[in-house]
């Protein structure tokens, strides 16, 4: 009656159009939840054939038949088998730190906490899933640098707050604690290697805890010193 088009909105705006753009968001929100699940899936089985194989023995391939995920779908998240393990491998890294982390909280002063994060890595370093993501392809993989770079990212941070606690008590020299978190790093990353090279890797678990124990014995082992000031 008024000249509008019959079923015209009051108000200009297009019929069905959402009022507040939350459904327009809806189908964008799906792909997102879909693609992280997407995601979540190629890293949990990339994690579990790298564990098994190795990364040489473990083919793309293999990755999309244990997932029925599409190509397509596989290197829209991870551009090639390289980048898929570096993912693979920082996930691990991070649930080392974790597990290292939750152990020495369950010790007493800081030196014994320190002792009882490191024995866990060790303890850990015998998994051959472990052995394979974390120790032994990542220099050829990702290569020495990168490989550090996770070490330092997820871990180097927690041996230089256990370090600094000692400086704090007077056990080891201020200023020192930065250098010795990159050697107590090393020691401990050649310690794990140690293991995963030895044919008794039980009997290479002893002598790398006991050498590590030595180690921190004589960082910080002795009475500590009075502190200046």
């Amino acid at each position: 009656m008024d000249g509008r088009r019959a079923n015209a909105p009051m108000d200009g705006r297009r019929a069905n159009a959402p009022m507040d753009g939350r459904r327009a968001n809806a189908p964008s929100d799906g792909r997102r939840v879909r693609g992280e699940a997407t995601r979540e899936q190629l890293l949990e089985t990339a994690r579990e054939l790298f564990g098994d194989r190795g990364y040489e023995e473990t083919s793309v391939e293999a990755v999309l038949q244990h997932t029925g995920v599409a190509r397509g779908a596989l290197y829209h998240h991870f551009h090639s088998k390289a980048e898929l393990f570096d993912a693979v491998a920082e996930q691990v890294i991070v649930k080392i730190t974790d597990q290292t982390a939750a152990a020495a909280r369950g010790g007493g002063e800081p030196l014994e906490r320190l002792r009882a994060g490191s024995h866990a890595w060790l303890q850990m370093a015998l998994d051959p899933a472990v052995q394979r993501i974390a120790l032994l392809d990542p220099p050829a993989v990702l290569g020495w640098t990168r490989w550090r770079e996770l070490d330092e990212q997820y871990t180097l941070g927690g041996l230089r707050a256990s370090l600094r606690r000692l400086c704090d008590e007077g056990r080891i020299p201020n200023g020192e604690e930065g250098l010795l978190a990159h050697m107590l790093l090393a020691a401990l990353n050649e310690a794990a290697l140690f293991i995963a090279y030895a044919e008794d890797q039980g009997a290479a678990l002893d002598t790398a805890r006991a050498a590590i124990d030595t180690l921190l014995g004589r960082l910080a082992g002795q009475s500590p010193r009075p502190l200046s000031g």
